[in-house]
């Protein structure tokens, strides 16, 4: 198999967003400088988790509104944002203001489903008996409903303030933005959900065995299932997300973390794990050389022109940044891809390490 086996032409990077619990300002700097080495290095877009409960992102919109002001060409992504939680006209009015003010550069993955912690957490939100409420892809159909820019009333409903006269509907009106949501797709039957909703797909590094216990066969098969429910002239955007972590600018104490963090992680991918029966691809550390050669068998990727380097977990600032760096210019290019815009990696390494 060679590197034209594949037609990466769009990458980006999705972190974790970590910091310590006595410092949470020198974490979430930490990431937003990641924006700017990502955008230095000619990355396409930078994304982020959004959590809750853990030393992470819990509002990704606040996180990507701030790396919009240090940021001017990279796509500014949430990967993904749990709607459980979320009221979709409240969450539309902070992503629209988010993308007013990145220039319409967001994009918004979210997925549907019971939330996380529900059992401490959903007191705190909801009123009632949260359990008979409705998590299903109805909660995103409104996001998306909201987003769209509709009036609201009965189309002659205005709304004043001083000095102002409007007519009524979510504000800032962010045009664009609800053909940049994207759906977390991790089965058969959310991928071709978000196939008929014509919605942008993202898969990633876990899926689930609910149609084989091969990773690679399950999220082709998911794959597949979400283009053939698409809607006739749709061509959604798709990205297949994978750990990567190459080694050839690490020193040798840091090879050997990179390595020990992947072992710590092996047996998961050995056999589908939980109730859910959940597959796990293997994480990819070793030297680009190495990777290269693994990523052109990944018959996934064969699918699809956008690749999302899922950055691990608890790692520094300094480790993220040799870590794209090395991707963008030792394995990215043998994937087929090439940068619209690029500094120097070597003055990207020295101002962020």
């Amino acid at each position: 198999m060679t590197a034209s086996s594949l037609d990466i032409r769009h990458i980006g990077f999705l972190t974790p967003g970590n910091y310590p619990d006595h410092a949470p300002a020198s974490g979430l700097e930490a990431s937003l400088k990641l924006f700017e080495a990502g955008e230095e290095l000619g990355y396409d877009s930078g994304w982020v988790r959004q959590r809750h409960l853990e030393h992470g992102v819990s509002s990704a919109p606040v996180f990507l509104a701030a790396a919009s002001q240090r940021t001017k060409r990279i796509e500014l992504g949430s990967a993904v944002i749990q709607l459980g939680y979320e009221s979709p006209f409240r969450l539309a009015e902070d992503l629209s203001m988010a993308d007013a003010l990145s220039g319409g550069r967001l994009n918004v993955g979210v997925s549907a489903g019971p939330p996380l912690h529900a059992e401490l957490v959903a007191p705190l939100v909801f009123d009632g008996d949260w359990q008979s409420f409705d998590f299903s892809y109805a909660r995103v159909e409104r996001l998306l409903a909201n987003l769209e820019g509709n009036y609201l009333g009965n189309g002659e409903t205005y709304v004043i303030s001083p000095g102002n006269r409007q007519q009524a509907r979510l504000q800032p009106f962010a045009k664009g933005l609800r053909d940049r949501v994207w759906y977390g797709g991790g089965s058969l039957r959310s991928s071709e959900w978000a196939g008929r909703t014509g919605l942008n797909l993202m898969i990633g590094s876990l899926t689930s065995g609910d149609v084989s216990d091969d990773f690679f066969e399950a999220q082709a098969k998911q794959l597949a299932a979400y283009r053939a429910a698409l809607p006739a002239g749709r061509n959604p955007r798709v990205a297949a997300g994978r750990v990567i972590v190459p080694t050839d600018s690490a020193d040798k104490g840091t090879r050997g973390k990179y390595r020990d963090y992947a072992a710590s992680r092996y047996e998961r991918t050995l056999a589908p794990q939980g109730p859910r029966r959940t597959l796990f691809s293997r994480d990819l550390v070793g030297s680009s050389d190495e990777i290269i050669e693994k990523l052109l068998t990944d018959s996934v990727l064969r699918e699809v022109g956008e690749l999302r380097l899922e950055l691990p977990y608890e790692f520094a600032l300094e480790e993220y940044v040799q870590i794209i760096s090395d991707f963008a210019t030792k394995i990215a290019p043998a994937l087929g891809w090439k940068p619209t815009f690029a500094q120097d990696p070597l003055d990207t390494w020295k101002a962020f390490a």
